[in-house]
């Protein structure tokens, strides 16, 4: 499968772009930085971070939007941290940043490779997606799906009562995405939610006793902080992640073929996902909507996977 990763690191980004890059069965043909979690110019160097990480300079890297589409840039320190990364002491990457923008990146590749053959996988708000198929229209019939973490139904919103964090932060970006027609499947906070480290997940991680096993487990140290004193849990969903499990191993999950909408208008629904679970009205259908997952099985997944770096 080939993949490029739109991301905007964040330490369960950092999780998704290991397990891809560990993966055999997956071949990534760069990597796209958006502002999200953190500004740009520290999601970029945080791409390239990871990619070191990993051992894998080969991987190009490319920065995209420094903002949304239309609107200011809210992002996520709160959570992530004033790296993005903390918890880990990471060395600052030596590879190179391409020098390309990252939507003529996703165009350029798009038109090369056959179609049908690249799928897209952003875990950060959507305006690099978005731009590449507002400047080239003629890719959204060559993208063979895009597998995107965003939005919520049942688990509603993260950032405000009625929004996750990537679709609020550039609604009309993920509106374009939605209306695109290309097939989407999406990993809503309705299932991210639910792959949950528990204390024994986390120390399976740092039992890998690699570099990438202990890194991993000292993000996670971190990033769960937030959601225990937030939601009462026993530790940090790894959200970003269910999209490559999810390339991997689709029969993880279970999802519903629905008609996703996003609100942009409205000052008290900005951003939010308003997703026809129930099919109650004739909209037409745009995403695999995925609401549920095998826990263990995601686990046993990443762990086997980050144990390959």
């Amino acid at each position: 499968m080939k993949i490029i990763i739109d991301t905007d690191p964040g330490q369960d980004d950092a999780v998704a772009i290991l397990t891809a890059l560990a993966s055999p069965e997956i071949e990534v043909l760069g990597i796209t930085a958006v502002a999200g979690n953190v500004p740009l110019d520290l999601t970029q160097k945080n791409a390239r971070i990871v990619c070191e990480l990993a051992g894998r300079t080969d991987i190009p890297v490319f920065a995209g939007a420094r903002q949304p589409l239309k609107r200011p840039l809210v992002t996520a320190e709160h959570v992530h941290g004033r790296t993005g990364l903390d918890g880990p002491v990471l060395p600052d990457p030596t590879m190179p940043l391409q020098d390309r923008h990252a939507a003529d990146f996703i165009v350029e590749t798009l038109r090369r490779e056959a179609p049908g053959t690249v799928t897209l996988v952003p875990i950060g708000p959507l305006t690099n997606i978005a731009m590449a198929l507002m400047k080239a229209p003629d890719i959204a019939p060559k993208i063979a799906r895009i597998v995107l973490m965003g939005g919520a139904y049942f688990e509603v919103g993260n950032i405000t009562p009625a929004a996750e964090f990537n679709i609020y932060v550039d609604p009309e970006a993920a509106q374009t995405v939605f209306r695109s027609g290309v097939p989407i499947t999406v990993m809503p906070l309705d299932v991210t939610h639910k792959a949950m480290v528990t204390g024994a997940r986390n120390d399976a991680f740092r039992a890998l006793g690699s570099p990438v096993g202990r890194a991993v487990a000292e993000m996670t140290d971190f990033f769960e902080r937030f959601d225990k004193e937030k939601y009462g849990s026993d530790g940090a969903p790894l959200h970003d992640p269910c999209t490559v499990a999810w390339l991997l191993k689709p029969e993880l999950f279970t999802g519903r073929e629905i008609n996703v909408e996003i609100e942009c208008d409205s000052e008290l629904t900005r951003g939010m996902t308003v997703a026809d679970w129930w099919r109650i009205t004739d909209r037409q259908v745009n995403a695999l909507f995925i609401g549920d997952l095998d826990a263990e099985g995601f686990f046993e997944l990443l762990t086997d996977r980050l144990g390959r770096l």
